[in-house]
């Protein structure tokens, strides 16, 4: 304890009322910055950093592992705009929380993953410390900023910095490295508390200048076929109400991706969600608004796109360096997205001319088209359940309880339930995200129960819940309003795949046939329902909802109602080498 054995001999010998120490140091830190809940998982040496949160008032939930514990730090972010939280231990603890704080860094969420770790003496020299690893080194690359504190004085500016650095500009993720001894250094309880700082304004607004204003009018005055894209950026912003009289004066219709949904209704005439490939395809000019030209939309380019270099696009975002990150940049608009959009409000003035009518009534005319041609395949009530039939069921849940969190992950789970799951309010749809991660269920059901109060809808595929399916323990032991329900087709895609090889040993993508995972909620005290018809999940739906009991419904799906997600399937059986060489191959 370095610190310690610097300090004076007054502070040494001291009355314990009159010192604190690094674990209250931190504590207060994060207080002072109206810190109210932690994720974590407890272990050496952060065991008892969580027990003297807890008993200071902060909120610490305890996980299974520390993934799903990061998965809903990460999204205590999103939701609140103030950096989650996530506690782990050393090294392998650690390295199971760089994924989530890797995966809140490229979706731009703030997040602090703060870490116990071995002494950098025995770590510098690589003397075979208790889970010794340079953990500083190997999160840097992974995330926004990285620190490390060594002394108590320097925890409050620590603090300080990794919360600035997780919410400025463009949030991410931000590592604290705290080594074991530093917990237990002590020092002055009024020169500590001295020592805290509490960050002001750490994330100042960003206006573009006239000039960039003014351009980025003229781009869309000269527009045909408009089109706006709304990106979780701009949910993430809570610029709710300046946002909707964008596109409500601009006239534009507008496609949100799937996190943006809910801005705007998506039942909003101006909605272009079930026109998706008519309005990526014909438009001539596109503002993107927190929304970035990566392979979600195609990198800005393609067949989706129509012709090559045929559109101009606008760009809100706060980050100069994404602007031509794919294609050019017509008018970029550095900044972040509320006084970007209430300067365009302010520039279009009274005189604005909404687009030509041929324009948005052709879109209006094919959402309705598709709209009126998915509805019967929406009410179908065939048993088994398809996906149709059953996403028919909680679109209609989610349109009477608009204030439901709906949380989504899986293959076919996921595709199929974003465009057909309405949502009707802001920050109420949480998915995978820009990396399309699997796994990221529970903990985001967890962090979205916690921070809005709100009932949580979580709609799982069989092989996401998988991943992290252990959480609803979690669930349970806090007693959270968490309705999951998992789209069962006993496998990845499809539950009826064979083995190429005629072998005994089940196919790669298959699980075991008619599993009950109703029953794990059940074991750990919550309530667990098989469902079969669409009007047995209605039921069991809305009954878990309205109850807010922890629940479990194990939504039995058509094992041969999937297909393989994005291009994967042109790789596979349909090729004619994988036709040659495995002619048994079954074609789905």
């Amino acid at each position: 304890m370095a610190l310690a054995e610097t300090l004076d001999d007054h502070v040494t010998n001291a009355d314990p009322q009159t010192l604190t120490d690094g674990f209250h140091l931190l504590i207060d830190a994060l207080k002072l910055n109206d810190i109210k809940t932690i994720y974590n998982v407890p272990g050496i040496p952060i065991t008892d950093l969580g027990r003297y949160a807890q008993a200071s008032g902060i909120r610490v939930l305890s996980f299974r592992h520390e993934q799903h514990a990061g998965y809903a730090a990460s999204v205590a972010g999103f939701l609140t705009k103030k950096p989650g939280i996530c506690m782990t231990v050393s090294a392998p603890g650690f390295l199971n929380g760089l994924t989530a704080l890797a995966n809140a860094t490229t979706n731009c969420w703030p997040m602090i993953l703060i870490s116990g770790s071995s002494e950098r003496e025995v770590v510098d020299l690589q003397q075979g410390d208790y889970e010794e690893m340079d953990q500083l080194a190997i999160a840097k690359p992974l995330c926004k900023a990285a620190f490390r504190i060594l002394h108590a004085e320097d925890i409050g500016i620590g603090v300080a910095r990794a919360i600035r650095s997780a919410v400025s500009g463009r949030p991410g993720g931000v590592y604290l490295d705290i080594p074991g001894n530093l917990l237990g250094q002590v020092m002055d309880a009024v020169e500590g508390e001295k020592s805290l700082v509490k960050v002001i304004d750490p994330a100042p607004k960003q206006t573009p200048s006239a000039e960039a204003i003014d351009r980025a009018i003229d781009v869309m005055k000269s527009a045909r076929r408009p089109l706006i894209i709304l990106g979780k950026g701009a949910a993430y912003d809570q610029s709710d109400d300046i946002i909707r009289e964008l596109v409500e004066k601009s006239g534009i219709p507008y496609l949100p991706m799937s996190m943006a949904k809910g801005l705007l209704p998506d039942t909003h005439p101006q909605s272009a969600s079930a026109a998706r490939s008519m309005v990526l395809k014909d438009s001539d000019v596109v503002l993107m608004v927190g929304a970035r030209l990566n392979w979600l939309l195609s990198h800005g380019k393609g067949k989706q796109w129509g012709e090559p270099y045929s559109k101009k696009f606008v760009q809100i975002d706060i980050e100069a360096t994404e602007m031509d990150s794919n294609v050019e940049i017509a008018a970029p608009l550095v900044g972040d997205v509320g006084s970007v959009a209430t300067a365009l409000v302010a520039a279009m003035g009274d005189s604005w001319q909404q687009p030509p009518s041929d324009w948005t009534e052709a879109v209006r005319n094919k959402v309705q088209a598709n709209v009126e041609r998915m509805a019967s395949r929406l009410q179908n009530n065939s048993t088994p359940m398809d996906y149709s039939s059953a996403l028919g069921v909680l679109k209609k849940v989610m349109a009477d309880k608009p204030d439901t969190m709906f949380v989504n992950e899986g293959a076919n789970t996921l595709d199929f339930a974003r465009s057909i799951i309405d949502i009707h309010k802001p920050r109420k749809r949480i998915d995978v995200g820009t990396w399309g991660v699997m796994g990221i269920g529970m903990g985001s059901a967890i962090a979205a129960a916690v921070e809005t109060g709100h009932p949580v809808l979580a709609v799982e595929g069989d092989s996401a819940f998988g991943f992290c399916g252990m959480e609803i323990e979690t669930i349970c032991r806090y007693n959270l309003p968490v309705c999951i329900v998992v789209f069962n087709n006993n496998g990845i895609y499809r539950g009826d795949d064979t083995n190429w090889s005629g072998g005994e040993d089940p196919a790669t993508t298959v699980f075991v046939s008619d599993a009950r995972y109703d029953h794990m909620m059940a074991a750990f005290g919550g309530v667990g329902v098989q469902a079969e018809t669409p009007d047995e999940l209605n039921t069991a739906v809305r009954e878990a909802i309205e109850s807010r009991k922890p629940t479990l419904i194990n939504a039995k799906i058509d094992p041969k109602a999937g297909k393989e997600s994005g291009n994967i399937g042109s790789l596979n059986p349909q090729s004619a080498v994988a036709q040659a060489r495995y002619p048994q191959a079954v074609k789905h």
